[in-house]
């Protein structure tokens, strides 16, 4: 047997804990079961997930799609930095 240290915040063990206890387990045996779900299945046992990156949103997408079809079009307008601070300030 071997032991192993989890760090988390006050709130969540104790919410945590009062789940277990009421499903009748400890602690320790919700994550012995986490534990072996894992190693049996090579995966964690849900989905784990963010929000997807907004760079690829389809709207995202098509705009740069239209971007690159006019730059290979040769519709591109080049300004330097001070052209562009120029033009803000006029």
């Amino acid at each position: 047997m071997t032991s192993i240290s989890v760090r988390m915040d006050d709130e969540l063990k104790q919410s945590f804990e009062s789940a277990c206890e009421s499903m009748g387990m400890s602690m320790a045996t919700a994550m012995t079961i986490f534990a072996k779900r894992v190693a049996w299945e090579r995966r964690i046992p849900f989905d784990v997930t963010a929000p997807p990156d907004p760079f690829f949103s389809e709207s995202n997408q098509r705009a740069l799609a239209e971007s690159e079809a006019q730059m290979r079009q040769g519709r591109v307008v080049t300004k330097t930095l001070e052209e562009l601070d120029m033009l803000e300030n006029a």
